[in-house]
């Protein structure tokens, strides 16, 4: 007797996703019982992808109305509201990127766990495909040596019996139970068509599988790449890489769009099948198999009585009875006719290799190995198959909700990119008082134009235009002018200016020798240049304050 089924419970996220609302193209309520032949069902799945691509219609939308009002709307910010936004559109990009990051891992373990589901159904599938082809072969071979070799032997043996009435009774005899072997043998289904059907299936599903793995292998790559693309263009206040990362961002806001679709439908159609799959296949099977046979398989209980039982039990009575009919003539027969015994020991050879045979044949038709195999699928398909779909959904969301964030986030950063460039704009680069020009003076002094200063002197009486006056002249360090070279670019036109450490304090001390030179100081720089000037020059002079003259 076959034990006890091992029960077969939907989880909780297949009856949760089985209880959508199924509607239809014009929104009228579908049968949503898993019927993928059906027009009215394929609407019903084709309309939960229809609903993802209108979000995608109205993120779409809200992207455009948000850009275009970010364009429209120009403000004046001061300083602090400019650095103000400039931190908040960092931090936003961060934890967009963040996000997506996180998205990408769940994606990888939904991922996984749907590859390990359609790999165990795969499996089982090819497991039953074996036991089929296994069963097929057995009652094939069978056949043929009851049929065949069987028949061959008898016929000898009848002209060897010609003489003897009762031993051509007994070979008769065995003809007829070698008939009703081949009879009980014709009742075993063949599994051939099946087979075929579940091997196509198997291939397909792997040849699908393997392209939706890789699928969105990519897809996590690209939404990675694009997250470094971001913070690189953040980083270095690039807009190159930023228009990139706008570019590939909308893209990948579109992917993550489709795939939800896709993964919507599929666990919806998926679950459908999952809440009840034994109704399914018993439709499927109908005409192929008895609905016997499949209810056997299917359920595989106790109270289920196998339909290959009697089969199986006349098929060992008569195989019984056929053994001890030529252990009787091997016995009786051989003394009287010698030239039989060669037939007898291949007829008992074949009955006892038959016999291995339908051993073989009854552990195959036994419904546990394959039941095993049906739940290993069912498990395969409807907890790791569906649970993954549901993660892939979950990075989908939070991918779309990242990519719009960060396109969002990226023309404020471009508007901050310009404007801070525009600040510059109107400085000349060899203006000291530019900090680009100070900060590339910094970080490329140089140092081929630091001899001119040591032959300041000796060129002191060749400068007509300006004369620094004799007070001017004071036991200023060689490192001090270093500095200047390094603040000014080593340019001419700065060294021979009355600027730092040379006599010509900033006109708002109050021992500046000069009032004129104030004005002129005044008049050519802005305020924010001269305050850069006199924070600069202080910290020159302040050693050398005592020094100079009142």
């Amino acid at each position: 007797m076959p034990a006890a089924r091992v029960e077969y419970i939907a989880p909780w996220w297949v009856v949760w996703l089985h209880r959508v609302p199924h509607l239809g193209l014009r929104l009228q309520r579908v049968d949503s019982t898993f019927n993928p032949r059906d027009e009215s069902y394929q609407e019903s799945l084709l309309f939960l992808g229809l609903v993802a691509a209108v979000c995608l219609g109205l993120n779409l939308i809200f992207l455009v109305v948000y850009l275009v009002c970010m364009c429209c709307c120009r403000r004046d910010d001061t300083v602090q509201t400019k650095q103000r936004n400039s931190c908040c559109v960092t931090w936003t990009a961060v934890v967009a990127g963040l996000v997506c990051c996180a998205a990408v891992g769940i994606g990888f373990y939904g991922n996984s766990e749907t590859n390990d589901g359609v790999h165990q159904l795969i499996y089982s599938l090819d497991n039953a495909n074996h036991t089929f082809s296994g069963i097929d072969a057995l009652v094939s071979g069978t056949t043929q040596k009851m049929k065949v070799d069987l028949e061959q032997h008898l016929d000898r043996l009848s002209e060897i019996f010609a003489t003897r009435g009762d031993y051509i009774q007994t070979l008769k005899f065995m003809q007829q139970l070698a008939s009703n072997i081949i009879a009980q043998l014709s009742g075993v289904p063949v599994w051939r068509e099946l087979t075929a059907q579940m091997t196509e299936l198997a291939d397909q599903t792997g040849y699908v599988e393997y392209y939706r793995w890789l699928s969105y292998l990519l897809l996590f790559i690209l939404d990675l790449v694009i997250c470094l693309i971001a913070c690189l263009g953040l980083a270095k206040r690039s807009r190159c890489l930023l228009a990139s990362m706008l570019c590939c961002g909308m893209l990948a806001l579109l992917l993550s769009w489709t795939s939800l679709a896709a993964d919507t439908a599929a666990a919806v159609g998926t679950s459908d099948f999952c809440v009840a799959p034994d109704t399914f296949i018993l439709n499927i099977t109908e005409g192929q198999l008895s609905t016997e046979v499949t209810r056997y398989y299917l359920y595989c209980s106790q109270s289920v009585r196998s339909p290959f039982q009697q089969a199986l039990t006349t098929f060992q009575r008569s195989l019984t009875t056929m053994q001890i009919q030529v252990v009787g003539l091997l016995q009786f027969a051989v003394p009287l006719f010698p030239t039989a015994e060669k037939d007898l020991l291949r007829i008992q050879l074949l009955l006892n290799s038959t016999e291995s045979s339908l051993h073989q044949l009854t552990a195959m038709l036994d419904c546990r190995g394959l039941h095993k195999d049906y739940l290993d699928a069912l498990a395969g398909v409807c907890y790791d198959g569906v649970e993954g779909l549901l993660y892939l959904g979950l990075f989908s969301l939070l991918a779309a909700l990242a990519f719009s964030t960060m396109i969002c986030a990226g023309p404020r950063a471009w508007k901050h990119f310009i404007t801070r460039g525009r600040d510059y704009e109107d400085i000349d680069d060899d203006d000291p008082f530019n900090p680009q020009a100070r900060r590339i003076a910094v970080h490329n002094p140089p140092r081929g134009q630091l001899p001119s200063f040591c032959s300041y002197s000796s060129g002191l009486g060749s400068q007509t235009s300006l004369q620094p006056p004799t007070q001017t002249i004071s036991n200023t360090p060689v490192s001090e002018y270093m500095n200047q070279a390094v603040l000014f670019g080593g340019n001419p036109r700065y060294e021979n200016m009355p600027l730092i450490g040379r006599g010509s304090p900033p006109p708002t001390v109050p021992w500046a020798p000069a009032a004129g030179w104030a004005a002129e100081f005044s008049s050519q720089y802005s305020p924010s240049m001269r305050a850069t000037y006199l924070s600069v020059a202080d910290e020159h002079l302040w050693p050398y304050r005592n020094e100079l003259p009142a």
